[in-house]
Order: C-alpha cells, then structure tokens, then sequence
C-alpha cells in the first residue's frame, strides 16, 4: 500500500523557505560565535569532558581542513537547502561540459555580501551540481579564520568548504585522478563592501595570484558569474574614502574579515531587516580556458593569461545578461 502525503500549502512553503535562509544567515553570523562559547563553557560544567575530548581529536585532525576537509553528503543533500534554493530561487547554469579527468579552477564572481549563490550552488546539492557536472567534486575557498572556531569548522568542511591558502588549494589542484572543481571567489571580503543592487564591479584588475596558481598546476580556469547575486541586500552607502568605508578597511586589516552594513527585509515585514530579498540568483559557469604549465611563470606569462580570463568573463557577461535583465549598457568594470 502506498502512502501519499497532501503537498505543502502556499503559505508553508514561504514560511519554509524564509526559516531556511534565517538559519543559514545564523550559521555564518551567529554559529561560529555560539560554537566557541560553548566550548569554553562546557570547561566550567560537569560536561567538561566533552570539550576535552574534543580538543584532542581537534588536535590530531588539525590538518583535515588544508586536505581536502571533510564533506558528508546527507549534510549537503539535507532538505533545507531545497528551501532555501527555492526562497530567491537561484539556479545553476553549465555552458560547456566539464571533463571528470581533469581538475579545475573556478573564478566566482561577485562575492556579493554573505555569497548566497556560492555557497548553495557549490556546498550543497540543491542546485543539482552533481547532476551537471557529473564525476566532479566541488570545493569551496572560505576564509581560514573559520576553521579555527571548535564544532563550526566541521560543519563548514561537511559542505567542502576549504581554507583559503595556498597549501589547501593545491592539494585539490595537484591530485593526479582528477575530478576536482576549487572554486575561488575571487573579489574576497572587500569585494563585499561594493555589493549593491545594480552593481558589476569586481574587484579583479589586480587580482592574479589565482592566475598564477593555475598556470603551476597546468588546471584549467573557468569563470563563473551569478547574476542577482549583488541584489538580494542593500548596503548602507559607504564611498570610497568615507569614514565608514575607512573603518570597515581597518576592521578588515585586522579581522581579515570586512563588515559591510547590510540590510532587506524583515521576517514578518517587508520594510526592514536582515532577511534577503526574494530576488533570483542565477549562476552561469563558463567554458575552461586551457592553461599551460609552468612551474615557475614570469609575471608577463600570468599576464597573458589574466587578460584572457577578463575577456572571457566579460564575453560571459555579455552574452547572458539580457536573460536576467540586466540593462543594455550595463558591463562588467573590472577595478
């Protein structure tokens, strides 16, 4: 006998999709704060063994993060994520297939500021990414603060989220079977201080180390652009050489992390608040662009092929943008 259960009404499913975008913005904003303070606390109660313990095993799995870290596929397939796919939605688009034999970089762009479509499309399985790309395994770069905070750093790595250094990336990059996809936003943290609605500024004219990277690795590069990305947040305008853009620059230098000052809507209300907008994300990822290896490349060997990965963005660019409604005069302003 075969049971069939009532689909989810209108409204339950809003509500759904709304309570998965708050955890996720809680698990960036607020887990990794609870999750150091719960270590330490357990230390002052009888439980004080279980933050030994695992100071111990945090002690011998040191290196996980920097090699590969640790994916668990019922984390990455787990129903939120759906949810939460289907709040904006955002999707994921191919527009050349990927060979399972060979490695590759993947240039993201913009980082927007919490990298919603970044971190859906490459950490978890909503987007279907494995159904596209099959016998390829993503990893994303996040900040290596992040894999210092006890408890957050294995949920982080569950995604195949990975420190952003060098060591981490070409540990993927240099495996010999391939089937590997490392997928770097490139315009980092301080990219997320020109997030706005409207904007493509990318923070990339000076930005060739991971050019460099893959030219010693011989791996492909291929760009990737999330249209909607910038607008699902407003930003508090913030110029460059403002007072506030100053501080959150210093804050940034010392933190390593930028604290662009976001807003949308609410939970129960549209007029303010730190809940996104329902605006869709579409990610489009290139075709690879063939990188020849070299060891030890000369800045005019980087060059070259930094040039041709902006014309290939822009073409990108260019060529899906009217999909998404994004004006005719609008174009790619590469800083």
């Amino acid at each position: 006998m075969k049971v069939e259960f009532a689909p989810l009404s209108v409204p339950l499913q809003r509500r759904l999709q709304t309570a998965s975008v708050v955890q996720w913005i809680f698990s960036f904003l607020g887990l990794a704060q609870c999750c150091t303070a719960a270590f330490i606390a357990l230390f002052f109660t009888r439980f004080w063994l279980v933050s030994a313990l695992y100071a111990a095993w945090w002690l011998i799995d040191r290196e996980k993060p920097s090699k590969g870290g640790r994916r668990i596929h019922v984390l990455r397939n787990c129903i939120v994520w759906r949810y939460m796919r289907d709040y904006f939605p955002i999707t994921l688009m191919k527009t050349a297939e990927l060979d399972p034999r060979q490695n590759y970089l993947v240039g993201f762009h913009p980082h927007g500021v919490l990298a919603a479509g970044a971190f859906l499309n490459f950490c978890t399985e909503a987007s279907g990414f494995s159904v596209l790309f099959p016998g390829i395994t993503p990893h994303l770069m996040m900040l290596s603060l992040w894999f210092r905070i006890p408890f957050f750093r294995d949920y982080v790595m569950s995604g195949g989220l990975i420190p952003s250094d060098k060591e981490s990336a070409s540990y993927v990059l240099q495996k010999p079977e391939g089937g590997n996809l490392l997928a770097i936003i490139v315009g980092g943290a301080q990219e997320a201080l020109d997030a706005r609605p409207g904007s493509f500024t990318l923070l990339l004219k000076n930005r060739k180390g991971f050019v460099r990277l893959a030219i010693q690795h011989g791996t492909p590069l291929v760009p990737a652009f999330s249209f909607g990305e910038n607008d699902v947040f407003d930003q508090v305008r913030n110029p460059k050489g403002s007072w506030l853009r100053r501080i959150q620059h210093w804050l940034q230098q010392i933190m390593g992390i930028s604290l662009p000052l976001f807003h949308a809507r609410g939970i129960f209300q549209y007029n303010f608040g730190l809940i996104p907008y329902r605006r869709p994300i579409c990610t489009v990822v290139g075709k690879p662009i063939p990188v020849q290896k070299k060891h030890r490349p000369s800045e005019e060997d980087v060059d070259q092929v930094h040039q041709k990965y902006l014309n290939e963005l822009s073409n990108l660019f260019e060529k899906h943008k009217a999909k998404y409604n994004v004006p005719e005069d609008s174009h790619l302003e590469f800083i």
